[in-house]
């Protein structure tokens, strides 16, 4: 079939585990659709990493009935995983602008995606937990606020990861004594069909258990606090104490601690409902900013990325709307 080329915009939401991409028409149509892998520039480099997401724009193209992607998109709006510094952002932004795919690209990192995909208008503040963990705010006005996020060295505490290395690390502790005793120190390996975390640590350190696998401990740690552990509870607590910390100075650089503003909390973890963790989040963001408004964002990212390309193309309610439609948000 054939593809009216006017104003037609990109969206991409390339996360650490996966990429969608939606050709979108002006009044937010969605044209077509493709999903590949993740996106991961630290690892591959960057010029390999866009070329891997120019496969999965061809797909998306091709859905939406081209036979070749076109010279020039009118808006891309690209909401990228391992976009954290700015001189990140310029050199992928650089490698998009050399595919030739719109005069005007856009890049966000990609919990910007999930920030917009749960607001009605770009204004609010997420916090995602996933592997990593982030928060971003930001206003209409184009204002954001925003951490680095790249792990210990800027501060970070927390995400999926980082929970399951400091689970295992008390686990450790309790078995051999050196620490206090704790549940986890038969969950985690019991998860692996292991009966001692000894063994544990020698089929991780061996690489008989893959590294990757290393997430999979992170629904061990949240049913560990479930059973009343109390080590596995502190941690649940200081992931709250985090996500508090992290929405809150974001709010306050954006002048939103004292107005009814939405707090929009993302990622597998935080998504995954645990009621412990929201309990503690809401009561403490209670106090730090009473009229925030916490809700989960359940729609795909790649719905905010579409918003943020018709926000570009000054799109007006009704295109939102309909592509909030499709995509169920």
């Amino acid at each position: 079939m054939g593809v009216n080329l006017d104003g037609l915009l990109l969206a991409v939401d390339a996360g650490n585990s996966k990429t969608d991409v939606a050709v979108l028409a002006p009044d937010g149509t969605v044209l077509g659709e493709a999903r590949g892998g993740g996106f991961q520039p630290p690892v591959v480099g960057v010029e390999a990493a866009v070329g891997a997401l120019a496969e999965i724009v061809d797909r998306a193209w091709q859905a939406a009935g081209g036979a070749a992607v076109p010279v020039a998109f009118a808006q891309v709006a690209a909401c990228l995983a391992n976009a954290d510094l700015p001189v990140e952002e310029a050199a992928l932004k650089a490698g998009l602008e050399a595919r030739g795919w719109g005069g005007a690209v856009h890049v966000w990192n990609d919990t910007f995606a999930i920030l917009r995909a749960g607001v009605d208008e770009p204004r609010g503040v997420a916090v995602v937990c996933g592997a990593g963990i982030n928060c971003v705010g930001m206003l209409p006005d184009g204002r954001t606020a925003r951490f680095p996020a790249i792990g210990k060295i800027s501060g970070d505490w927390g995400g999926g990861g980082g929970m399951a290395e400091e689970a295992l690390w008390f686990a450790a502790r309790a078995e051999d004594g050196r620490g206090k005793p704790t549940a986890l120190a038969r969950t985690l390996p019991g998860h692996f069909g292991l009966p001692t975390m000894y063994a544990l640590i020698e089929a991780l350190h061996l690489g008989r258990i893959p590294v990757e696998r290393r997430h999979e401990l992170t629904p061990v740690l949240f049913r560990t606090s479930a059973e009343g552990d109390p080590i596995a509870r502190s941690l649940v607590d200081r992931l709250a104490d985090e996500v508090v910390a992290l929405a809150s100075v974001a709010l306050g650089r954006l002048g939103l601690l004292d107005e009814e503003v939405p707090v929009l909390l993302g990622g597998s973890v935080l998504a995954a409902r645990h009621p412990r963790l929201d309990d503690r989040i809401a009561g403490l963001l209670a106090a730090k900013a009473p009229k925030a408004v916490v809700g989960v964002v359940a729609a795909p990212p790649v719905l905010g990325a579409g918003l943020l390309a018709l926000d570009a193309a000054g799109a007006g309610p009704a295109a939102a709307e309909r592509l909030r439609g499709y995509y169920g948000g």
